[in-house]
């Protein structure tokens, strides 16, 4: 269980009729169900199901968490077990084309980890990125586009000479490392089995 205070803030709000916080939760962990649900190799359809279960389920067993911080393993524990409620019924029903080898049925739970982690690691990201004063957003915001605006344009527009827009840059990317987001985030990797912390 990560004890992630962002993540006990949210589920309180949320228990508390906060739409913004049940929002929140829902941005922060749709990738998560996307990833899981992939792995179960579910149609569109089926995905969307499993999403729409996912979020109902949550919605209805909030309030009843013992630990705010377990929502992320309850929510990974829920999307597998809907997922292989889908397939098992896609499979009956004969929906998939063909059948299923023996293998396939089940899904390392390696790789749903890693999506775990993932989905954690992106929100700490986020977290990490709202924390930081405007100016570095903004430059970072620029520097990241596709296709990345050249340094005369963010020169001029945000009025910095060109030469100064690397050292910037390294400093804002330094102060996104240390953010409190992203230090929690290390430290729940490294007390994670096989997870790793940022290089």
């Amino acid at each position: 269980m990560r004890d992630d205070p962002a993540v006990v803030a949210l589920v309180v709000r949320a228990n508390d009729g906060d739409q913004d916080a049940w929002n929140e939760i829902v941005e922060r962990y749709a990738p998560l169900v996307v990833a899981i649900c992939a792995r179960y190799r579910l149609s569109y359809e089926d995905r969307n199901d499993v999403g729409q279960n996912v979020w109902m389920l949550l919605a209805e067993q909030l309030g009843k968490l013992r630990e705010p911080a377990a929502l992320p393993g309850w929510l990974k524990t829920t999307i597998v077990r809907e997922c292989l409620r889908v397939a098992t019924a896609a499979r009956r029903s004969q929906r998939l084309g063909s059948r299923l080898e023996d293998e396939d049925q089940f899904v390392d739970d390696t790789k749903i980890e890693e999506d775990y982690l993932m989905a954690e690691r992106n929100a700490a990201l986020r977290a990490a990125f709202a924390e930081m004063p405007p100016h570095c957003q903004q430059l970072l915001r620029m520097l990241l586009s596709d296709p990345p605006h050249s340094y005369n344009e963010i020169s001029a527009e945000l009025h910095i000479p060109v030469g100064s827009i690397g050292p910037q840059r390294a400093r804002c990317l330094e102060r996104l490392r240390k953010s409190r987001a992203l230090m929690a985030f290390d430290e729940f990797t490294v007390n994670t089995p096989g997870g790793e912390p940022r290089a």
